[in-house]
């Protein structure tokens, strides 16, 4: 059975972005084809929460090999996707100074495919913050359907 998810998307205006792909790359330093985010819809910044999306196109630089005829998004590229969301609120939002590395994945289940032409919805809860490290409960939704659970974590390096 899948998670509940971490907050009510149906609460949110989805056709909002507070903070569009420029803004986050003011933050987070993934350029190129491995920027996986494209706005952030939503946050709560006392409850640690934010909501981000990521557009899969046809222009994907796995698309032509992942899987060639049945082009379907690579996990560990929608686990980057999330961590770059919660990246962002840390250093955004929380105001987490210097670089931050993905240092941990863990209690990761996928359970629907993304391909081009869908939006993915990226769903976090920061969890855990320590001086140098976070964690970070993330969500990943399809067509309304949760596509993947996880836990992140984040150094500051």
């Amino acid at each position: 059975m899948a998670k509940p998810l971490l907050f009510d998307l149906s609460k949110i205006d989805l056709a909002k972005t507070v903070f569009d792909r420029s803004a986050i790359a003011e933050v987070n330093p993934q350029s190129h084809e491995m920027a996986q985010l494209d706005g952030i819809i939503w946050y709560d910044q006392p409850k640690l929460l934010i909501l981000g999306y990521k557009d899969v196109t046809e222009n994907e630089f796995w698309v032509r090999g992942h899987i060639p005829g049945r082009p379907i998004m690579p996990a560990v590229i929608m686990v980057e996707a999330a961590a770059q969301v919660a990246s962002f609120f840390m250093k955004r939002i929380y105001g987490l100074k210097g670089f931050i590395g993905f240092s941990g994945i863990d209690k990761t289940k996928f359970r629907e495919t993304v391909v081009p032409g869908d939006r993915l919805y990226l769903l976090a809860h920061i969890s855990k913050v320590r001086s140098r490290q976070f964690s970070a409960d993330a969500q990943g939704m399809v067509n309304d359907k949760l596509a993947f659970d996880t836990t992140i974590t984040g150094m500051k390096v």
